[in-house]
């Protein structure tokens, strides 16, 4: 049996990766692991592949940083050898990253099926290069993977073969519900009274611009006077912060997976621009607010924890305010977001590749 090729590219990919390589492991599946190096953080990546139990990546593209354009192009331009080498029973790729698309379209043009997790999930907003990508590689895509009802009829809108769309729940929260018990609790100084919230930052419309990233640090400071606010910086936002003020926020290092996930499991609160942290915060019950004016995760509102509060200083301080109130939107786990979200993947693969 040919093998799956599994695509990381980011991160956020190895917690959707890692639960679905075990599933296919154990159906007897191969698969190879294939990081293109789109972001890579040499102490941060060995850390999580370490967390999540996950073999090291068999072929590294190593990418690296660029523009939207040049790094879709260096992704393609080195992902195409490898594909035309190793010609896999089919090219999986997760979530909506430059690498999602530029794996998915080198793929289909060689005639080699893509299979999308994460599929139809839809913001509206066409300035998310997310959102770009999500589109498209849903258009490549021969097998769609949804975490939520909503994305078939997002799908259906686009012309998209209901045939081809698998309703299977969310890998992200396989991933959290495998990881809770070995989670790290946060320093006990945090955990004194009144608690405390976690603020991350990374998405450009945020922090590229300074007067945006400077609005949003001044909504910040003042909640800092209210309870204690955790700031691990995303490594792209680093350098941003360098003349900005983020006077009275707990600035942290950037976080292994565990340690970002008993800091989340622990808060009062969190603040984020985040999709991943949306749905693992409604797996927590953990109230979140949003700091985008839109969100591609909507069940993440109807149902979780979640509020979009947008970039507005006086809204998200009205948010804040609110949660701290009345304890914040509770909500409940979506429907198949249950930590088996991988085997339905593994089972709908070994019965189209057998």
């Amino acid at each position: 049996m040919k093998p799956v090729l599994c695509v990381v590219g980011a991160r956020p990919n190895y917690m959707k990766m890692a639960p679905i390589l075990r599933a296919l492991a154990a159906r007897g599946v191969p698969a190879t692991l294939l990081h293109t190096g789109q972001h890579y953080d040499a102490s941060l990546s060995g850390r999580f592949l370490d967390e999540l139990g996950m073999p090291p990546p068999a072929v590294n593209l190593e990418v690296g940083s660029a523009s939207h354009a040049q790094q879709t192009a260096e992704v393609m331009k080195r992902f195409e050898p490898v594909l035309l080498e190793q010609r896999p029973a089919a090219v999986l790729v997760v979530g909506d990253v430059n690498s999602t698309l530029a794996c998915a379209l080198v793929a289909v043009k060689l005639g080699v099926p893509v299979a999308h997790v994460e599929a139809g999930l839809r913001s509206y907003d066409r300035a998310m290069p997310e959102e770009i990508n999500r589109v498209l590689t849903d258009q490549l895509s021969e097998l769609l993977f949804t975490t939520e009802r909503s994305a078939a009829a997002n799908l259906a809108k686009e012309g998209i073969d209901p045939a081809r769309v698998h309703f299977v729940g969310n890998v992200m929260i396989d991933t959290l519900q495998a990881s809770l018990p070995r989670a790290v609790p946060p320093p006990a100084e945090l955990k004194r009274k009144p608690g405390y919230a976690v603020l991350t930052l990374h998405r450009p419309s945020n922090v590229d611009d300074p007067n945006t990233l400077e609005r949003l640090l001044g909504a910040m400071r003042k909640i800092a006077e209210r309870l204690p606010l955790v700031f691990p910086v995303h490594p792209r936002t680093a350098s941003k912060l360098a003349s900005a003020d983020s006077g009275g926020l707990l600035i942290r290092p950037p976080l292994g997976y565990l340690e970002m996930l008993g800091l989340m499991r622990d808060a009062q609160l969190v603040l984020t621009d985040s999709g991943g942290m949306q749905e693992e915060t409604t797996a927590l019950g953990v109230p979140c607010i949003t700091l985008r004016e839109n969100t591609e995760r909507p069940i993440t509102v109807e149902e979780g924890t979640n509020t979009v509060a947008g970039t507005d200083p006086a809204r998200i301080l009205a948010a804040v305010e609110d949660t701290l109130r009345s304890g914040g939107k509770r909500g409940r786990r979506p429907e198949l977001w249950d930590g088996q979200a991988a085997p339905r993947i593994a089972a709908v693969l070994a019965q189209r590749i057998a």
